[in-house]
């Protein structure tokens, strides 16, 4: 075809005719749902789909939209969506099974992402207990069991996956660097010295392992030690400080600028966690919002914070000296250690365009390196 062009450029006297210019097809469009509207989610949301969702688009391998689920499932929204990420249980359970009709009609590949064991019977137990109806948990299970990948946080929690016989991959939660301080914390110790533990409604059996460790507390210059809690549980009995949450701070942006504001307040950040098959499959999330907050972390010796002592982190076990003696090491000597910690996670565990690339793979946009997709493995 070129030469012909050529040849009629030469008869007609004009100089080369160039090949008509193809324009390159756009991008793959990516949707996902989780809960909330308008960049107001979830912390589990900002954490683990809308800052991944963000670096994405700003990679340019694929455009990316928040969806409607209802809408999209009963075809008012008539968007072609090439792959869709549903976190935990957004995804109504009246409507999945028109999305999954819609799916296959379409071609589009649903991927689920999941953070927490919603799958054994204690778990589903204890979160039926906080925070989740019959509904919303039969929505993960219906989800999880039907997608065409599933996105995991943790090997404990791909395992308990595997247990159901579905597969996985494990994308380990990361932090986005820019809503945190990189800056040095001077905590306020004048009167007593505080330590920081926060969380969900989830957690309030694990903050009772604290207690007596806190009964008497003090440090190595008879300060007394006190623990400061944000959130976590409704109940206050007196032996711990609560540090109330202003209106709006339940929004992840504001709520790590409220953690940002009052940093100097603690001399350390705890993560007690009991030990069940629930715990077990959580994350090291509280290792990496301690350390990126500036404050060394303190944890309980289970699966979730395996390997964190090779970073600075401490661990203890459930009786009261450990917990003391790891604490008093924090306060000795914490910007060598919330340093070290740092490094790595600014090095390791943040999200960044063209990072993560088990989680693209996922979503059906390439292969990730290794001999094999890793999907199931």
């Amino acid at each position: 075809m070129s030469s012909v062009r050529a040849r009629v450029a030469r008869l007609l006297g004009r100089g080369p005719v160039p090949d008509p210019v193809v324009p390159a097809p756009p991008p793959p469009l990516v949707g996902f749902v989780v809960h909330g509207a308008g960049g107001v989610h979830p912390a589990s949301a900002h954490i683990r789909v809308t800052g991944r969702m963000s670096a994405l688009a700003a990679s340019g391998l694929a455009r990316v939209t928040q969806v409607d689920p209802v809408r999209w499932a009963d075809g008012t929204d008539t968007a072609h969506l090439d792959a869709l990420l549903v976190q935990r249980d957004a995804f109504p359970l009246a409507s999945l099974d028109a999305a999954f009709a819609r799916a296959a009609a379409e071609g589009t590949r649903i991927v689920a992402d999941v953070d927490d064991d919603f799958f054994s019977r204690e778990a589903r137990a204890r979160l039926a207990h906080a925070e989740y109806d019959p509904a919303r948990l039969a929505a993960v299970d219906r989800l999880v069991r039907s997608a065409d990948a599933v996105v995991v946080s943790t090997p404990v929690l791909q395992r308990v996956l595997a247990d159901e016989g579905v597969a996985s991959v494990v994308v380990p939660n990361a932090v986005q660097p820019a809503m945190w301080s990189t800056g040095t914390v001077v905590p306020d110790v004048s009167g007593v010295r505080r330590v920081l533990y926060m969380g969900t409604a989830t957690h309030g059996g694990d903050l009772a392992l604290l207690r007596a460790a806190f009964d008497g507390f003090v440090d190595d210059d008879g300060r007394p030690v006190r623990l400061e809690v944000v959130g976590v549980s409704a109940e206050d009995d007196g032996w711990y400080d609560r540090l109330p949450l202003p209106e709006g701070s339940t929004h992840y942006p504001e709520f790590v600028a409220f953690l940002r504001r009052n940093a100097h307040r603690w001399s350390a950040g705890v993560a007690p966690l009991t030990d069940d098959r629930f715990n077990d499959a959580k994350s090291d999330l509280k290792f990496l919002e301690y350390t990126m907050l500036g404050l060394p972390f303190v944890g309980s010796d289970r699966p979730s914070y395996a390997g964190v002592t090779a970073h600075g982190g401490l661990l203890a076990d459930d009786s009261v000296d450990a917990w003391r003696t790891a604490l008093r090491r924090a306060f000795r000597a914490p910007a060598p250690r919330v340093a070290r910690a740092r490094a790595h996670v600014l090095a390791e565990r943040t999200v960044r365009a063209g990072a993560e690339p088990q989680w693209r793979a996922a979503l059906g946009l390439g292969t990730p390196p290794g001999p094999s997709s890793g999907l199931g493995q």
